[in-house]
C-alpha cells in the first residue's frame, strides 16, 4: 500500500497515500478502540456546518488571498454538512481530549477534501492546514458543543414530529372506541367503570405533554459557545470573527443560534444536556408505562385481560404452537429503559466536568443524540406496527362489566351506598352476573341499569 508521511508533536506516522484523514485520526483510531460505535452521523453533519460558518467568516475577514482555496474549503465544508465525508469519521464516539480527536477528524477529512478540489496531493498541508486553515480561530471547545446542540435541536424537531403522529393514533382509537364501556382498574383490581376511548385518551394526552416538552426544549439549545476557542477566552480570535460566527450559523442553519453572554459558562457548564435529557426521559416514562399497559390489556388470548388485540407481527416461540407475543410493545419498553440508563449518563458525565472543561462530552454526545434517535425510532414503529393496528374485544368487555362488582359503583348516584352493596351480595350468593342480579333484586329496573352503564354517563364529570 501506497502511503505518506505525516508529523505532528509526538512524531512521524505512515498514512495511507489516499486517505482523507491524516495522522491526528490515526492516532486516536490506535488509541480509542473502544465502543465500535461510529460519531453520530448528525454530529459529523452538524461539525460540517460549524466549520463552514466559521470557514464564510475566516475568507470575508481575507485569512485566505487565494479565491481558489476559500472556495475549497467552503465546498469540503458543505459536503461535510451534507454527509458526503461522513464515511471517512473514522475514530471512535467513545474517547479522550473532550472531542479533540473529533475535530481533528473532521479537520483533517475537510482539509484533504480541500486539496483534492484543488488537484494537490493528499497530506499536502503547505497548502491547506487541517490546523491553520481548516481550524482557524477555533477550538475544540466551542466547536464540539456547538455541533452537538445544532445535531440535537434537529434531531429534536424529527422527535416532536413522531411523538405527536404517535399522539393522533392515540387520538384516533380514542374516536374508535368511544362506545366501548369496560372495566377501569386500580392497583390491577377492578375499580370503576370507564370507556376504552377515554382509556385511550389518556395515552393521547400523556404524549401530547411530551411533544409539547419537546418542542420547548429546543430553546434551551441555542445558545452556544462558538467564537469562545480555548476554555472561553476567544484566545486567538479577532473580535470580528468572535462577533460575527454565530450570526453566519444562524443563517445556514436557519435555526434561531445566539452566542452566549458568558463564554466562559458556555464552555465549562453542560447543565442544559442534563436538562434536555429529563425531559426525554420523562417521554421514555411515558413510553414505558403505556407499552406496559397495552400488553397488560391485551394478555392471553384466553385466559388474560384480553381487552384489546395487538397486531400479530412474527410467531412467539419455537416450542408453544400458537404463542404471538406483543413484541412492538416490548421493544418500545426495551427502548425506553436504555434511554433512562442514558439519562443517568449523561447526568453523571455533566457532573464530573472539571474548572473550565468537560472532559467527557464525547459521552455525552454519543448518549444524547442515541436517546434522540432511538425515541424517535420506537414512536414510529409504536404507531406504524401497533397503535394503528388495534382492535377491541367489545364481548369481553361488555362481559367484564356484566360481572364485575364494579359496575355497582355506577349504580350508586341512583340507588345508594348500601342497596348497591345488596346487589353485591345477591350476585355472590346465587352466582349470577352483576345485571341480573340488579334486576333480580327489584331494587332497579332494567332500563335504568342500562343508563346508568352508557357509555355517555360513564363519562359524565360528575353526577
Amino acid at each position: 500500500m501506497l502511503t505518506r508521511t505525516e508529523k505532528d508533536i509526538i512524531g512521524t506516522k505512515q498514512i495511507p497515500s489516499a486517505a482523507l484523514w491524516g495522522i491526528h485520526t490515526a492516532r486516536a483510531v490506535e488509541n480509542f478502540p473502544i465502543s465500535g460505535n461510529k460519531i453520530h452521523p448528525e454530529l459529523i453533519k452538524a461539525y460540517g456546518e460549524v466549520k463552514l460558518a466559521c470557514a464564510q467568516i475566516n475568507n470575508q475577514l481575507g485569512f485566505w488571498e487565494d479565491p481558489k482555496k476559500d472556495a475549497a474549503i467552503e465546498k469540503a465544508c458543505f459536503e461535510m454538512s451534507q454527509g458526503l465525508l461522513s464515511e471517512y469519521i473514522l475514530v471512535d464516539a467513545l474517547q479522550g481530549g473532550a472531542g479533540t480527536s473529533t475535530n481533528m477528524n473532521v479537520n483533517e477529512v475537510i482539509a484533504n477534501r480541500a486539496l483534492q478540489i484543488l488537484d494537490q496531493p493528499l497530506g499536502n498541508y503547505e497548502v491547506i492546514s487541517p490546523l491553520d486553515d481548516i481550524n482557524q480561530n477555533q477550538s475544540t471547545n466551542d466547536t464540539y458543543p456547538t455541533a452537538l446542540k445544532i445535531a440535537a435541536i434537529r434531531l429534536l424537531r424529527e422527535l416532536e414530529q413522531s411523538v405527536l403522529d404517535l399522539q393522533e393514533a392515540f387520538q384516533q382509537k380514542e374516536k374508535e372506541f368511544a362506545h366501548i364501556v369496560k372495566i377501569g382498574r386500580t392497583q390491577l383490581q377492578d375499580a370503576v367503570l370507564t370507556t376504552l376511548g377515554r382509556e385511550m385518551s389518556a395515552y393521547a394526552e400523556a404524549f401530547n405533554r411530551d411533544r409539547w416538552r419537546i418542542y420547548k426544549c429546543e430553546e434551551r439549545l441555542r445558545v452556544v459557545n462558538l467564537g469562545g476557542t480555548a476554555i472561553g477566552t476567544g484566545l486567538g480570535a479577532p473580535k470580528q470573527f468572535i462577533f460575527r460566527v454565530v450570526d453566519q450559523l444562524r443563517e445556514n442553519t436557519n435555526i434561531g443560534l445566539a452566542r452566549s453572554e458568558n463564554l466562559i459558562d458556555g464552555t465549562q457548564n453542560t447543565d442544559v444536556f442534563v436538562e434536555v435529557s429529563g425531559i426525554l426521559k420523562a417521554h421514555a416514562s411515558n413510553l414505558l408505562k403505556i407499552s406496559n399497559d397495552l400488553r397488560l390489556l391485551s394478555s392471553g388470548p384466553d385466559a388474560g385481560f384480553g381487552e384489546i388485540n395487538l397486531p400479530e407481527k412474527q410467531a412467539g416461540s419455537s416450542i408453544m404452537p400458537g404463542k404471538v407475543n406483543p413484541v412492538i410493545p416490548e421493544a418500545v419498553a426495551q427502548t425506553a429503559i436504555l434511554v433512562m440508563g442514558n439519562d443517568q449518563i449523561i447526568t453523571q458525565a455533566c457532573s464530573s466536568g472539571n474548572l473550565e472543561l468537560n472532559q467527557f462530552m464525547p459521552l455525552v454526545a454519543h448518549s444524547l443524540l442515541s436517546n434522540l434517535s432511538i425515541l424517535k425510532n420506537a414512536c414510529e414503529i409504536f404507531r406504524t406496527h401497533c397503535i394503528s393496528e388495534i382492535t377491541a374485544n367489545e364481548d369481553i368487555c361488555k362481559k367484564n362489566v356484566e360481572n364485575s362488582t364494579a359496575t355497582v359503583t355506577a349504580l350508586i348516584p341512583k340507588i345508594g351506598y348500601n342497596k348497591a352493596s345488596e346487589i353485591i351480595k345477591l350476585a355472590g350468593k346465587l352466582h349470577i352476573p352483576i345485571k341480573e342480579a340488579a334486576v333480580k333484586s327489584n331494587i332497579i329496573s332494567e332500563k335504568e341499569y342500562e343508563e346508568l352503564i352508557t357509555p355517555e354517563a360513564v363519562c359524565r364529570l360528575g353526577n
